[in-house]
């Protein structure tokens, strides 16, 4: 495929895990672990964005690159936009978002999001799904669901458990028989020109109700790819329990590791 560049998100602010970028996962911040993941994938340019200064210095110290945004973005996709903007990034320009809480995100995840867009010329956004393979995940609306078109675009996007099955949920079931269910994986590609239209659009109403802020992007009428992750995506690092446990499965999976 064609370049694209990646944009870390990089925030030194989490009310339970305050300069999260910069703890330290191996001897080295979190932040450096997660580009390690992006300078494995096909990304000809990787950026942390962020609004600290003690961030962009420890991007610098491994040889990284960042830039400074403006603290007070609303939302992760208005970020990348600032970002766009200020690398000067054609509209055709893939770019990958990469949370910079996610340092066990394989790259072959972050290359695939971004051929899908690439794929699909119709679309403005691509992103990943994973079959739902039980009732507990299905109706938990931490967990966000996914429902595509014959074309793999998604029709919606929702905390409810969709595609509801009319017969087979009259009461809560006790398993799920079919692949119909997906959870959405929350990788982003997006093309550069998509992003400097997104920051002048107000929330949609069904964006405010499911606080789902791809649902601004369906209302405004552009296609949003969706594909089926090949690998497992692993969970982030939200919490303190989180980091722990990266903490030990790097050091296990790390040469010489235990």
């Amino acid at each position: 495929m064609t370049g694209f560049v990646v944009v870390i998100p990089a925030r030194y602010g989490s009310s339970r895990l305050p300069g999260k970028p910069l703890l330290e996962i191996d001897g080295r911040p979190m932040v450096a672990h997660v580009w390690q993941r992006a300078s494995e994938s096909a990304a000809t340019r990787i950026v942390v964005a962020t609004d600290d200064q003690r961030i962009v210095e420890a991007v610098k110290a491994f040889g990284g690159e960042a830039i400074m945004t403006r603290a007070d973005h609303p939302s992760g996709t208005d970020r990348l936009a600032e970002v766009a903007r200020c690398l000067k990034l054609d509209d055709d320009t893939i770019v990958v978002n990469v949370q910079g809480d996610e340092p066990l995100l394989p790259a072959a995840l972050i290359d695939q999001v971004a051929v899908r867009l690439e794929e699909d010329a119709q679309a403005s956004i691509a992103t990943l799904a994973e079959p739902i393979g039980d009732v507990d995940t299905l109706f938990n609306p931490n967990v966000v669901k996914v429902v595509r078109d014959v074309h793999g675009r998604a029709l919606y996007f929702s905390r409810a458990p969709i595609p509801w099955d009319r017969e087979g949920f009259t009461s809560r079931p006790a398993l799920l028989d079919t692949d119909a269910w997906l959870r959405h994986v929350g990788l982003y590609a997006y093309r550069a020109g998509f992003l400097a239209e997104y920051v002048d659009w107000l929330p949609s109403p069904l964006e405010q109700l499911e606080q789902l802020e791809q649902l601004r992007a369906l209302h405004h009428g552009h296609c949003i790819q969706v594909a089926l992750s090949t690998e497992p995506h692993p969970a982030g690092v939200d919490t303190p329990d989180d980091l722990q446990r990266v903490r030990q499965y790097i050091e296990r999976n790390a040469p010489g590791g235990k």
